[in-house]
């Protein structure tokens, strides 16, 4: 999936401009090819996964090390077909000597910090890398 350049708004969670780099390239991030298509910005989530693979939120930044790129606490559901966060569903994932008491005030915390329920805070602008300029099929 890439993100097009251009003044397209601000990233996910507010973190700066959408669009290219400076070297004029489009971001792309990786997704399972089953992810569903990202919503609106403010409908529902449906757990498309590119707001936590283009940037972590506060959250991820802490968990992840990192400003930039997928958030280590993103992970793929395939049961559900939808991306999931780690810290709202099972910190273990990560930390698996988190104990349980810790695990349960963490997803609360979590889902506090990445506005669970708030709807889609993303507001890039997103095309399958087929569909992007220069993409292809392969």
């Amino acid at each position: 999936m890439t993100l097009p350049p251009g003044p397209h708004g601000t990233g996910p969670r507010g973190t700066g401009p959408a669009g290219n780099d400076a070297a004029g390239t489009y971001p792309v991030i990786l997704l399972h090819a089953d992810a569903p298509a990202k919503p609106a910005s403010g409908a529902a989530c449906n757990g498309c996964g590119v707001c936590c693979a283009w940037q972590p939120c506060p959250l991820g930044v802490l968990v992840s090390g990192r400003r930039q790129g997928a958030c280590r606490a993103l992970w793929w559901s395939a049961p559900h077909r939808q991306y999931r966060c780690a810290m709202v569903s099972g910190a273990r994932r990560l930390w698996p000597r988190l104990p349980a008491l810790a695990e349960r005030a963490l997803q609360g915390l979590a889902r506090r910090w990445i506005a669970a329920g708030a709807g889609c805070d993303c507001d890039a602008e997103v095309s399958r890398a087929a569909d992007a300029p220069g993409g292809s099929r392969d």
